[in-house]
C-alpha cells in the first residue's frame, strides 16, 4: 500500500461494512502501530511461565502482603478480564484498522509473546494472555538504557541483538529476556530459580513504559498542532512527547517535584518507606513487614504488589464479570478494591477558609501526577459544595449529581478532567464531526485539560511533554485550585465533598452505541447498570461552620 494520508485516503470514499452499519475505517496497517522493543517471535513463549507457578512460592502464606495475592486483585492482574477496556478496543479498532495490536501491548502484554496480539481484536487471546500484566513479565524486562556495572551484564548481548532499542519511556516498548531469566533488585536473595540483581524494578522508567501513551499515528507540528501520519509507515518520530498524548502519567511525574528529590508528605503514602516519596513504588507499591516468598526471610522493606490506583468502578466490573471464573478470586479482587479506594481517599485534601462574604474552598493535589491521571476518557474529579441555614435546611448547592439520571450540574463548579477532540482537518479526513469525540483513536486536538497539577508544576515543561492545561490557567508550582462562592443568605456552615468518577453516563452509552461489531458494548452497559452505574466516590471532606473548623474522616464510598 502507498503512503498516503489519512485525508487523501478517506475522502476517496474509503469505508467498510459492519453488521450492516457503514463506518468509515482508517486502513492502517500493523507497521503504522510498530513500536521499538521486543517482537512477535522474539521470545518462546514456553520461556514466560504463569501466575501460578509463582504463586507455589510467593503466595499462600500472606495475602495481605505477599506478592502474589496483592498483585492478583490488582488492574495488573485483571487488565485481560476488564470489559471497560475491551469496549474501548473495539470502537477503536472500528476506526483504525489493527489499532489493537497497539492497545494489547500494554493491556495484555503477555500476548505480544504468545503473538496473539497480532489479531487486533483479542478474539485469539487465550487463557494465558488473559492474565494481564503478570509476575514474570515484569521480572523478566531489561533496561533499553544499559548501564555497565549496574545492569545485568547479561542485558548486553540481548540488547545487541534487539533490532530496534527503545530510546524513550513509554508506548509499551518494553524489552524482554528471550531467555525468560528473572530479575530482582536484591542482591541477598535466596531464590531456587536463576535471578538476574537489576535496579530497573526499583525504577520509575519501568512503570512508565505503559503508563506513557501517545498516539503513534498523530505527530505534532512545529506550530504545537497536531496532524495524521501517513498510512503504512512507522512513526516517524518514536518519543512520545512528539505524539499526540492519550496518557501522560509517566511525564507528569518527571516533571514533578516528586521526581526532582522526593516530596515530604507525612507518611502519607508508601507504607513503611518513610516520609518522603519519589518513585512510582514508593506510592503505588508500598512497603511493609513482610517475606518475599514463603521460605524467605521476612523484610522490614518488603514491597507489597497491590499496584493501588483509582481502579474502583473498574475492579466493580470485573468482579461482576468474573463472578463465574474459576481462575479469578473474588476475595482478591475485593482486597484489590479496599486498597484503591485508600489510595483515592489519600490523593487530594480540602481546605476551607471564610470571609465576610464568601468562603473559598481549595483543592490540593497531593499526588506526583495529574488530579485526576491515567487514560484520559471518562474520567473526573469535582467539587461539592453544600450550604446549609441554621435549620438544616439546604440552601446553596454547587456540583450536585443526579444519581436516579447519573448526570453531574457541571455548570455549578469546575470539573478536573481531559477532554479530546477533532480538528477541522480530523473531521474532514474521518467523516466524524468535529469537536469534542469520544473517538480517541482519532482525536488530534486537546480540547480542554483542567486538571489539578502536581507539586513542581511548570507551564513551559508541561506544554513541551504533551501536558498541557487547557481552559484554566496555573500559575507555575501551584498544585491546587481555587473556587471562590458568595454566602447565600442564611448560610451558617458549608459541606465541601471531593468526588471521583471514572464511568460517566455519557461515555458508557457512548461505547454501547458505537459498537457495531461484538457484545463489548453492551456487556458494559448491563455491567454498569448492575454495579452502581459508576457512582461518584468521595475522594476527600471538610466542612466549615463559621468561626469553627471541622474535619470529617470515615468518607462513604458513593454520593448521596
Amino acid at each position: 500500500m502507498a503512503h498516503l494520508r489519512w485525508g487523501q485516503f478517506m475522502t476517496a470514499g474509503a469505508a467498510i461494512a459492519l453488521a450492516g452499519v457503514a463506518l468509515a475505517q482508517v486502513p492502517m496497517t500493523p507497521l503504522d502501530f510498530k513500536v521499538p522493543g521486543t517482537q512477535f517471535g522474539d521470545m518462546p513463549a514456553s520461556n514466560l511461565w504463569p501466575a501460578n507457578n509463582c504463586r507455589s512460592c510467593h503466595g499462600y502464606f500472606n495475602e495481605a502482603a505477599e506478592p502474589y495475592a496483592t498483585w492478583a486483585g490488582s488492574l495488573m492482574a485483571l487488565g485481560g478480564k476488564d470489559p471497560l477496556f475491551f469496549a474501548q478496543m473495539t470502537n477503536a479498532n472500528q476506526d483504525v484498522a489493527n489499532v489493537g495490536t497497539f492497545c494489547l501491548r500494554c493491556h495484555v502484554p503477555v500476548a505480544v509473546v504468545s503473538g496473539h496480539a497480532d489479531d487486533a481484536s483479542g478474539n485469539s487471546l487465550d487463557a494465558r494472555d488473559r492474565e494481564g500484566v503478570t509476575c514474570h513479565f515484569c521480572h523478566s524486562m531489561v533496561d533499553p538504557q544499559y548501564q555497565s556495572g549496574v545492569s545485568p551484564p547479561e542485558d548486553a548481548a540481548i540488547l545487541a541483538a534487539l533490532t530496534d532499542v527503545p530510546q524513550f519511556t513509554a508506548n509499551a516498548m518494553f524489552v524482554l529476556d528471550p531467555q525468560g531469566r528473572r530479575r530482582g533488585p536484591r542482591s541477598d536473595h535466596q531464590a531456587d530459580h536463576e535471578l538476574l540483581v537489576s535496579p530497573f524494578l526499583r525504577d520509575s522508567r519501568l512503570c512508565g513504559t505503559c503508563h506513557d501513551v501517545g498516539n503513534v499515528a498523530v505527530s505534532k507540528l512545529p506550530d504545537g498542532r497536531y496532524r495524521y501520519n501517513a498510512i503504512n509507515a512507522e512513526a516517524p518520530d518514536h518519543d512520545p512527547w512528539t505524539q499526540f498524548p492519550l496518557e501522560r502519567t509517566f511525564t507528569e511525574w518527571q516533571l514533578s517535584a516528586f521526581a526532582d528529590g522526593g516530596v515530604d508528605l507525612g507518611g502519607r503514602f508508601g507504607g513503611s518507606r518513610g516520609n518522603v516519596v519519589s518513585s512510582c513504588q514508593d506510592c503505588h507499591m508500598p512497603t511493609t513487614a513482610s517475606q518475599a516468598c514463603s521460605y524467605g526471610p521476612v523484610r522490614q522493606d518488603m514491597a507489597t504488589h497491590d499496584f493501588a490506583g483509582a481502579a474502583v468502578p473498574s475492579l466493580d466490573l470485573i468482579a461482576a464479570y468474573t463472578a463465574n471464573d474459576p481462575a479469578v478470586d473474588p476475595a482478591h479482587i475485593a482486597a484489590g478494591r479496599a486498597k484503591a479506594l485508600s489510595m483515592l481517599q489519600r490523593a487530594a485534601t480540602i481546605e476551607l477558609s471564610l470571609t465576610a462574604s464568601t468562603v473559598l474552598a481549595r483543592v490540593l493535589n497531593q499526588t506526583g501526577h495529574k488530579l485526576p491521571t491515567g487514560h484520559i476518557e471518562g474520567r473526573r474529579v469535582w467539587l461539592n459544595l453544600r450550604f446549609f441555614d441554621a435549620s438544616g435546611a439546604l440552601v446553596l448547592e454547587r456540583g450536585h449529581y443526579d444519581t436516579a439520571e447519573a448526570h453531574l450540574d457541571e455548570a455549578g463548579t469546575t470539573v478536573y478532567e481531559m477532554l479530546v477532540a477533532l480538528s477541522d482537518d480530523a473531521a474532514a479526513a474521518t467523516g466524524k464531526p468535529a469537536g469534542v469525540t469520544t473517538h480517541m483513536a482519532l482525536a488530534d486536538t486537546i480540547w480542554k485539560d483542567t486538571r489539578i497539577p502536581p507539586r513542581g508544576f511548570d507551564n513551559a515543561a508541561f506544554a513541551d511533554g504533551g501536558a498541557p492545561a487547557v481552559g484554566i490557567g496555573y500559575a507555575d508550582g501551584q498544585y491546587w485550585h481555587d473556587t471562590s462562592v458568595t454566602l447565600p443568605t442564611g448560610a451558617v456552615r458549608v459541606d465541601a465533598t471531593l468526588y471521583y468518577q471514572s464511568l460517566t453516563r455519557h461515555y458508557i452509552e457512548a461505547l454501547r452505541d458505537g459498537n457495531a461489531t461484538d457484545h463489548w458494548g453492551q456487556t458494559l452497559h448491563n455491567l454498569w447498570q448492575a454495579t452502581g452505574r459508576g457512582a461518584p466516590i468521595a475522594m476527600a471532606s471538610e466542612r466549615l461552620t463559621w468561626g469553627d473548623m471541622i474535619f470529617s474522616d470515615g468518607l462513604e464510598g458513593t454520593a448521596p
